[in-house]
C-alpha cells in the first residue's frame, strides 16, 4: 500500500519534481490522474474540471492560476439531507414567490476573481438556478432558483465545485437582516441642503449693492429657512436623541454640545430672518451636521462588513443525524434534539450535545474548546462534551443535555458580565471628559458675557451669548475625534486589524500587558514540520514505523508518515494507542513503539529540542526520535522582541509543555509562560492582571479563549481570514498580520496625540471667534467663514497626520 508523499524531506526535495494539479495547484505525486493533457491530484478536481469544460466555463482558469479548491475530501452521502426538512428550508429561504425562491449563503472559500466568475455562472452548471450574485467582501452568494431544483440540490452543486456554504444553527432563528441606511439618508439631506444654503448666501455676503441685497436677500433667506428645516428636524435628529438620553442618565455625552450648538444656531437664525435683522447662520448649522455625519459614515463603512456579536449557534451545524428505534438516520434540527436521543457523528463532524459514547471508538479533537492540539481517545461509556470534533470512524452518542445547556455554551457565557463594563468604560474616554469640560467652559463664557452686557447694553446680550455658543461649539474636538478615529480604522483595516467600533482605539493604544494563546495564534494552524535525529533507518524500518502511524488519528502522525516516505506499509497487529502519549503494535513480527519521552521512560532533558519529541523503538532498541514543531507565524519572533520593550506579555497554552524552553529562550526569559492551561485558568490570569492595575489585551483564536477575550480590556481574535467565525471580541486580526501587532498598538496610542493636535488648532479658531463674539460684533460673514474653515482645516489635518503617522510606522 502506497503512503502519501505530498511532503518530501528538505534534503531530498530536488530529487522529486511533482506535477501541479491543474485545478487547485496541489502536488500530484503519483501522476495517476491525467485527462485532456492535464494532471489532477484527485478524482474530485478532475470531475470539477470536466464539469466546467462541459459547460464552457474554463475561462475560470484564465483569471487566476490554480484558482480551484482541492476536492480530495469526498462528501459523505446524504450529508445535506437535512435540507429537505420543511422547518430548515423555511428558515433559510428569504423570499419565495411564483415558483422562485431567494437564498443567501456565506461561503468562506471565496477568495479571488475566479471564484466570483464561477459562482456568478452557476446557472450554466445547474438548470433551475436562475441567477447568482456575489458580495465579495462579505463572502456571500445570493441565489435565485426555481422549482426545477431543490434547496438541497443547490447546496450540493456548490459543494461539488468546492464552495460548500457554511450553514449554522444560528440560521434557524435568524431573521433577514434589515440594512439600516438612515445615516446615509441623513447625510445626503444635510449635504444637499448645506450646498444650496451656501449658494443662496453668496448675494448677502458679497454683494455691494444694498438694493440687490434687499431684493434677493429676503427671497434667499426664506429659502434657507426651508432648506434648514429638514437638516434640523431630520438629519440632526441623531444628535438630539443621543444628547437627550445622556441628560436622562445625568450625563453630558459627546453629542450634547453638538445638539446645543445646532439648536442655538437654528433658533437665532430663524429669529434673525423673521425679524428682518439678518440672514442667520443656516450655513454654519448645516455644515456642522453634514461634517459630523460624514465622519460617522466613514467609521461605519470601515467595519460594516464584520460581525462581532456571535454566540455558539454560529459554530454549530443546523442539524444533526438522529438514530431512530428502527436504526434509521433522520436529519433533525438541533433545537428538536432532547436528552435521551441517540446522535450519530461522522468523521470531521462536530459533537453538538454532551453525551455518553454508546457505539464506536472516538478520537475527539478538543482544540476548539480547550486549546489542546492532541486528539483525545474515548471508549464506550465515557462522556463526550459538545464542541469536540470526531476524527475517524462513525460513533454514536446518547445525549445527556439539550444543545443550549452543553459545556460549550457555558464556556461561551463565561465573562459575559464584562460586556456591560466595557460599554461603561467608553464613557471614561478622554474625548468624553474633554468635551464635558469644554462644554462647561463655553457655557461659563456665555454666562459671563451675558452678565457683562446686561450691565452695559441689554440689546447685545442675545447676539453675544448666541455667537459664543455658535462659534465656540466644540465641533473641532468632536470632528478631530470622529475623523481621526475614522481614518485610523481605515488604516488599521488595510493592515488586517478590524475593530468592533471606534471606542476600542483608545484602550487598544493604552495596553500595558498582552496575553497570547499559543496554538493557532503565535503558531500557524496546521503548519507542522518534522525532523528525524538518530540512527539512520533502513527502508524496511521506515516501512515498519510508517505502518504503525497509519491506524492512529494523532495529529502528528501524518507529518511522520510523510517524512519517512515509505514505499510500502503493512497491517498492524495488537495495535494500542495511549491518548496524548504514544502508540505501539506488531508489524511483520517486529514490535514497534513511538511516543513522548515519559511514555518511553525518558527524562525530559531532551525537551531542549524545539518541539514535541517522539522517540522510536523497534524490538526494544532505541532508533532515534522525531522532533515535531508547530511553526511560528512569519515575523512573530521579531514582533515579540519589539513588543516586550513597551509592554509585558504572558503566553498561555492548553498544550503539554514540550516547547516551554524554546519559548522561554525566544522571549529572553522575560515572558510569563504557562502550559496546560484550561479556559478558566486563562480567565483567572487576566483577572489577576487587571486587579494589579494593568490594562490587559488578550490575543486568541479558539472558543476556549472566549471567556478570556471578553474579560480582557481588549479582546483580539486571530483569524486566518477576516470573515471566518471567531469568538466574541473587540477586534479581529488576520493571522498573517500578527507580526505588525506592536505597530498597530503604537498607531492607536498616537491617535490620542493626533486628536489633541487637531483640537489645538480648533481652540485657536475658537479663541479668535470668542474674542469677537463676547463683544457682540461678530457678523454673519465672519461666522460663516470661520466655522467652515475650521471644520475643513480639521478634516484635512487629521487626514494628513493620520496617514503620515502610519507611513512612519511602515504600515500600509
Amino acid at each position: 500500500m502506497k503512503s502519501n508523499k505530498n511532503i518530501i524531506p528538505s534534503d531530498e526535495q530536488q530529487r522529486y519534481v511533482h506535477e501541479k494539479c491543474f485545478h487547485c495547484g496541489e502536488d500530484c505525486p503519483d501522476r495517476d490522474l491525467y485527462f485532456d493533457e492535464k494532471y489532477f491530484c484527485c478524482h474530485g478536481c478532475q470531475t470539477v474540471y470536466q464539469l466546467l469544460n462541459k459547460t464552457g466555463l474554463c475561462t475560470y482558469y484564465d483569471l487566476n492560476e490554480y484558482a480551484g479548491i482541492s476536492r480530495r475530501e469526498v462528501e459523505r452521502f446524504n450529508k445535506f439531507a437535512f435540507l429537505e426538512d420543511a422547518a430548515i428550508i423555511q428558515s433559510l429561504i428569504q423570499f419565495r414567490q411564483e415558483g422562485q425562491a431567494h437564498v443567501t449563503f456565506y461561503i468562506p472559500f471565496i477568495h479571488c476573481s475566479s471564484c466570483v466568475y464561477l459562482l456568478e455562472n452557476l446557472h450554466r452548471i445547474a438548470p433551475g438556478i436562475v441567477r447568482s450574485d456575489i458580495q465579495f467582501l462579505k463572502k456571500e452568494v445570493r441565489i435565485i432558483f426555481d422549482k426545477k431544483i431543490s434547496l438541497r440540490k443547490v447546496v450540493e452543486v456548490l459543494a461539488s465545485i468546492g464552495y460548500e456554504p457554511h450553514i449554522s444553527l444560528n440560521h434557524l432563528d435568524k431573521k433577514v437582516p434589515v440594512v439600516d441606511r438612515s445615516l446615509i439618508y441623513r447625510l445626503g439631506v444635510a449635504g444637499f441642503c448645506f450646498g444650496n444654503i451656501m449658494l443662496l448666501s453668496f448675494p448677502e455676503y458679497f454683494s455691494a449693492d444694498a438694493n440687490t441685497v434687499q431684493y434677493l436677500g429676503n427671497i434667499f433667506r426664506y429659502l434657507n429657512v426651508v432648506l434648514a428645516i429638514p437638516v434640523f428636524f431630520y438629519s440632526a435628529g441623531l444628535f438630539f436623541t443621543s444628547a437627550w438620553k445622556g441628560i436622562r442618565h445625568r450625563h453630558l455625552n459627546i453629542d450634547f454640545p453638538v445638539a446645543l450648538a445646532i439648536s442655538v444656531t437654528f433658533t437665532r437664525s430663524v429669529a434673525e430672518v423673521f425679524s428682518g435683522t439678518g440672514g442667520g447662520y443656516f450655513d454654519s448649522m448645516a455644515g456642522i451636521v453634514f461634517f459630523m455625519l460624514a465622519g460617522r459614515v466613514l467609521q461605519d463603512r470601515t467595519y460594516a462588513q464584520l460581525s462581532f456579536e456571535r454566540n455558539y449557534t454560529d459554530y454549530f451545524p443546523i442539524a444533526a443525524t438522529l438514530i431512530t428505534k428502527d436504526n434509521e438516520e433522520v436529519p433533525t434540527p438541533l433545537p428538536k434534539l432532547k436528552p435521551g436521543d441517540t446522535i450519530r457523528v461522522h468523521n470531521n463532524e462536530l459533537v453538538v450535545a454532551d453525551g455518553i459514547l454508546v457505539k464506536g471508538k472516538a478520537h475527539i479533537d478538543y482544540s476548539f474548546v480547550t486549546g489542546e492540539s492532541v486528539p483525545v481517545e474515548k471508549e464506550m461509556g465515557e462522556i463526550i462534551y459538545a464542541g469536540g470534533k470526531q476524527l475517524g470512524g462513525i460513533i454514536e452518542i446518547l445525549s445527556l443535555k439539550e444543545v443550549a445547556q452543553s459545556y460549550l455554551t457555558g464556556l461561551w457565557n463565561k465573562g459575559a458580565d464584562t460586556r456591560e463594563k466595557k460599554k461603561n468604560d467608553e464613557r471614561n474616554s478622554f474625548v468624553h471628559k474633554l468635551a464635558r469640560n469644554f462644554t462647561w467652559i463655553v457655557l461659563g463664557i456665555a454666562f459671563i458675557a451675558a452678565v457683562y452686557w446686561w450691565q452695559k447694553d441689554v440689546s447685545k446680550i442675545w447676539p453675544a451669548v448666541t455667537a459664543v455658543l455658535i462659534i465656540a461649539c466644540p465641533c473641532g474636538l468632536l470632528l478631530s475625534a470622529t475623523f481621526t478615529n475614522g481614518y485610523l480604522m481605515r488604516i488599521l483595516g488595510r493592515n488586517g486589524l478590524f475593530l468592533r467600533n471606534a471606542n476600542v482605539i483608545e484602550p487598544f493604544g493604552k495596553l500595558s500587558h498582552l496575553v497570547f494563546d499559543k496554538t493557532g495564534t503565535l503558531t500557524s494552524a496546521g503548519s507542522i514540520t518534522v525532523t528525524y535525529k538518530g540512527i539512520e533507518l533502513s527502508e524496511e524500518e521506515k516501512s515498519l514505523v510508517a505502518s504503525l502511524a497509519v491506524p492512529t488519528t494523532h495529529a502528528l502522525s501524518k507529518p511522520v508518515k510523510n517524512l519517512l516516505s515509505a514505499d510500502e506499509t503493512f497491517p498492524v497487529q495488537h495495535f494500542k494507542e495511549y491518548a496524548g502519549m504514544g502508540v505501539e503494535g506488531w508489524v511483520k513480527n517486529h514490535f514497534v513503539k513511538i511516543g513522548v519521552p515519559s511514555f518511553m521512560n525518558k527524562k525530559p532533558a531532551d525537551l531542549s529540542m524545539k518541539g514535541t519529541v517522539l522517540y522510536v523503538e523497534i524490538d526494544g532498541k532505541e532508533k532515534g526520535c522525531f522532533v515535531l514543531q508547530q511553526n511560528l507565524r512569519s515575523g512573530v519572533k521579531e514582533m515579540l522582541a519589539r513588543l516586550q520593550k513597551k509592554v509585558s506579555i504572558s503566553l498561555l497554552s492548553g498544550d503539554e509543555p514540550y516547547q516551554k524552553k524554546y519559548f522561554l529562550e525566544m522571549t529572553g526569559g522575560k515572558a510569563d509562560i504557562r502550559f496546560k492551561q484550561k479556559p478558566i485558568d486563562k480567565l483567572n490570569h487576566i483577572k489577576e492582571l487587571q486587579l494589579s492595575g494593568k490594562t490587559v489585551g488578550m490575543v486568541g483564536d479558539g472558543l476556549n479563549d472566549a471567556g478570556a477575550l471578553q474579560q480582557s480590556d481588549v479582546g483580539i481574535c486571530i483569524a486566518e481570514d477576516t470573515n471566518s467565525f471567531t469568538p466574541a471580541g473587540d477586534a479581529i486580526l488576520e493571522g498573517g498580520k500578527l507580526s505588525d501587532l506592536d505597530k498597530l498598538i503604537l498607531l492607536c496610542a498616537k491617535g490620542k496625540n493626533i486628536i489633541k493636535l487637531c483640537f489645538g488648532f480648533s481652540v485657536i479658531y475658537n479663541i479668535a471667534g470668542i474674542y469677537f463674539a463676547v463683544q457682540g460684533i461678530l457678523s454673519p460673514l465672519i461666522a460663516a467663514i470661520l466655522m467652515p474653515s475650521s471644520t475643513l482645516t480639521i478634516v484635512l489635518l487629521t487626514y494628513l497626520v493620520s496617514n503620515g503617522t502610519a507611513k512612519k510606522l511602515k504600515l500600509q
